[in-house]
C-alpha cells in the first residue's frame, strides 16, 4: 500500500472515529457544521430522506417532489439500497 493511500485511510480513520464520538444530535450538528458546508450538510440529508422513503415505497417522482433531490442521485441512492455496503440500509432501520 503506498503512503498516499495509508495516509488517507488514517485521515478516514480518524473522521469516522470524530463522528462516533459525538454524544447527541445537537453535538454532531455542530461538528457537520464545521466540517461541511450548509450545501454539503443538505445534499446528504436529502440521501438519507430518498433512502427513507424509497424503502417505504414511494415513487421516483413522488421522492423528487418531496426532497427535490435530482434524478441522478436518487437513482444512486436506489442503487446504493440495492448492492450498495448495506449504510443506508442499516441507518434507515434505525430512524
Amino acid at each position: 500500500m503506498g503512503k498516499d493511500k495509508e495516509k488517507d485511510e488514517m485521515m478516514r480513520s480518524t473522521l469516522y472515529k470524530a463522528l462516533l464520538l459525538c454524544e447527541n444530535e445537537r453535538e454532531m450538528a455542530e461538528l457537520l457544521s464545521d466540517l461541511c458546508t450548509y450545501k454539503e450538510i443538505d445534499q446528504m440529508a436529502q440521501r438519507i430522506a430518498a433512502a427513507k422513503l424509497l424503502k417505504e415505497g414511494k415513487t421516483y417522482a413522488e421522492i423528487i417532489e418531496d426532497t427535490e433531490i435530482s434524478s441522478a442521485t436518487l437513482s444512486r441512492v436506489s442503487r446504493c439500497l440495492q448492492r450498495g455496503s448495506g449504510g443506508y440500509e442499516r441507518i434507515v432501520e434505525k430512524i
